[in-house]
């Protein structure tokens, strides 16, 4: 198994930082459900910031599994080690720097993946950090700037050079954002440059791609974002896939509504009744589309399941509609061999 600094991971699949998804409460469940690693979402370097309620909840990781990751965003290296000395104090275990991130407001500050223009800042950033913590120090890139300038084996082999522990790398540049075919052979180079581990990062939404994308770049795990919106059970029938070579028996009905309960739950509860509605709008229009992507459910009762959910403004009726779709379904699945046998 891999291991970063002195914590072995036990499996190969981690959770990619996400703003405005990877909570606290969907941390928890994804890490519950097989996720090796479940860095925090990204925490801006200016600590003059962090009383904001957002960084405050962010940077909550009371009662979380080890390793706890933090990840941190900025583009001034005195800055930057200040956060990573603050968040290992207070219980980081894993400082994680972002040079991915491709958003607009992101890179105005300098800031995500507009620093692989400047080799350089990167340098005296990875540096400074690494120097400020006795903790493992990772990094979160993409394969360049633009398609023109794809230095990603470069700064992989200054970032080992500089101490950084293990690199997470999304296999498009800033400049595709999140379009367009992922570069599994430039993830495939950054793994033979560098031996620390590569978490190859980018469209991998199903236990069969997984594989493909490890066998193919030779990286030491997966990291799975958007993949596992609405269906972070992902991560175990990624790690069966991995470890027996066959699907795992798909969760039924019942164990998904329970998943889905527990997670709005705790959204409740980690932001409180107002924001916890709005966040758990969000993740409950996930889980209502991969329900009909899987053909558990049809289009239109969807969109109009959504569309009621949508307008509910309490939390426990938001519970009370989850459980009223799911036993809609679970009737319809029951319904169904008798409709096929009388057919």
């Amino acid at each position: 198994m891999t291991s970063i600094g002195p914590y072995k991971l036990n499996s190969r699949v981690v959770l990619a930082p996400m703003a405005g998804v990877t909570d606290q409460p969907f941390r928890i469940l994804c890490k519950r459900l097989g996720a090796a690693l479940t860095p925090s979402e990204m925490i801006t370097s200016n600590i003059r910031l962090w009383n904001r309620d957002k960084c405050r909840l962010r940077r909550c990781h009371d009662g979380e599994a080890e390793p706890r990751v933090v990840q941190i965003a900025g583009s001034d290296p005195a800055m930057m080690a200040e956060a990573a000395l603050v968040n290992a104090a207070e219980g980081a275990q894993i400082i994680d720097i972002n040079m991915g991130c491709p958003a607009k407001k992101v890179l105005k500050r300098s800031a995500g993946s507009a620093l692989l223009q400047y080799p350089d800042l990167v340098k005296d950033i990875l540096q400074a950090v690494v120097r400020a913590v006795d903790i493992p120090v990772t990094l979160k890139i993409r394969t360049g700037w633009d398609t023109e300038n794809r230095n990603g084996v470069d700064i992989a082999r200054l970032a080992e050079d500089c101490g950084i522990k293990a690199l997470a790398v999304h296999g498009r540049t800033r400049a595709c954002a999140f379009k367009g075919d992922v570069e599994y052979d430039t993830i495939a180079a950054i793994k033979q440059a560098v031996s620390i581990p590569v978490f190859a990062n980018g469209d991998v939404q199903s236990p069969e791609k997984a594989k493909m994308v490890l066998d193919h770049t030779g990286a030491d795990g997966v990291m799975i974002g958007r993949g596992a919106q609405g269906r972070p059970w992902i991560f175990s029938e990624i790690n069966h896939y991995l470890d027996q070579g066959t699907h795992m028996t798909p969760l039924a009905l019942q164990e998904k509504q329970q998943i889905v309960l527990e997670h709005l739950a705790n959204l409740h509860t980690f932001y409180g009744p107002d924001k916890g509605i709005f966040f758990a709008r969000k993740h409950a229009t996930w889980y209502l589309q991969n329900l009909a992507d899987n053909s558990l459910a049809t289009t239109e009762f969807i969109l109009e399941s959504r569309k009621k959910f949508n307008a509910l403004t309490d939390c426990n009726k938001q519970l009370e509609a989850i459980n009223t779709i799911f036993h809609t379904l679970l009737t319809q699945q029951l319904e169904k061999p008798s409709r096929e046998l009388a057919a």
